[in-house]
């Protein structure tokens, strides 16, 4: 089959086409023929050389793919050939075929396509990790997240006022600026002509939000710290965009008691990732369609295989307005 591989770190133009073999399927697995496999920054990071690469020198990235159950393991007790489902992989979602233990897999919510739904896994299990689990945000919280990539911030949003929270979000983005005040924050904020530290405390009578997730790594971390309530959580999914931090105000951080927290989906084992998507399929899954109020998914844009460095090339930019695609 074909598969998209990284034989060593480095820019977009590593990332080749070759010929590999089927995966083996194990008994608690099932065979998915994939359709669409999304792209996403942890992909870029690994790409770029962000961990250690395997042994036998290829790296094969992808971690949420949509497509048809071809074939099940012998223990596999909940799909059945021919099921058309989504999935959170542990990798090598850009192939023709991948092979997922059966309690990572999700089915397509009523109303969306196979195409949409390549775009939700990883979201969705981030944006519930981060958000609700870690950060414990609540109904009538407020939640305040810099957005950038048009995936988990777009999730985070819908997500968020979905169960009642406040949400503020605040771009570097001109262009992003009209998509974001579709998705119906409550405030939006543009730091390149904003202080938005300032704007955050105007909007919330000084107190400042509960929680913040920083989806693109900014080098704000002082005002983030400034930007919290007493008991605020920060949590940081990406480091694109962080500098090292020689100073900062640890009396704010103690004396507001504050939690500041980081992780990468990916890096979680297959036991905990199955925990997290049993919550978001109860918890989440049931709130993503298309009817108004609903969480929405979006796809900017759909590459071939052969494209996949261009695909990486977009998704750098930052400047895509929701998921980027691959087909085989």
């Amino acid at each position: 089959m074909r598969a998209v591989a990284v034989a060593l770190p480095g820019g977009p133009q590593v990332l080749q086409v070759q010929e590999i073999d089927e995966p083996q399927l194990r008994h608690d697995q099932v065979l998915i023929r994939v359709h669409f496999a999304a792209v996403n920054r942890d992909d870029i990071s690994l790409r770029q050389g962000a961990s250690r690469f395997p042994e036998h020198g290829t790296l094969f990235l992808g971690f949420e793919c949509s497509g048809i159950i071809e074939s099940v393991g012998k223990s596999v007790s909940n799909w059945k050939i021919g099921d058309k489902v989504c999935a959170l992989l542990d990798g090598a979602g850009y192939a023709e075929k991948v092979a997922v233990c059966e309690g990572q897999v999700f089915p397509i919510p009523t109303g969306v396509s196979m195409e949409e739904a390549a775009s939700l896994p990883f979201v969705a299990c981030t944006v519930w990790l981060s958000v609700f689990v870690t950060s414990r945000l609540c109904r009538g919280e407020t939640l305040l997240i810099h957005g950038g990539w048009g995936g988990v911030d777009a999730f985070a949003i819908q997500a968020a006022k979905f169960y009642g929270s406040r949400v503020i979000v605040a771009t570097v983005y001109d262009d992003k600026i009209g998509y974001y005040l579709s998705l119906d924050p409550d405030v939006c904020i543009n730091y390149k002509t904003e202080d938005f530290a300032a704007r955050v405390k105007e909007e919330t009578g000084g107190r400042g939000v509960d929680v913040i997730l920083d989806c693109i790594g900014t080098p704000y971390f002082q005002k983030n710290i400034e930007s919290l309530n007493v008991n605020g959580r920060l949590f940081i999914i990406s480091t694109l965009g962080a500098t090292l931090f020689t100073q900062m105000d640890l009396k704010v951080l103690v004396t507001k008691r504050l939690t500041v927290t980081g992780g990468y989906l990916h890096s979680w084992c297959a036991r905990s990732k199955i925990l997290i998507i049993d919550d978001v399929k109860k918890n989440l899954w049931p709130a993503i369609g298309k009817e108004k109020g609903m969480i929405l998914p979006l796809v900017h844009k759909c590459f071939s295989f052969s494209e996949a460095d261009e695909a990486h090339r977009l998704v750098e930019t930052g400047h895509q307005i929701g998921k980027i695609l691959l087909i085989p």
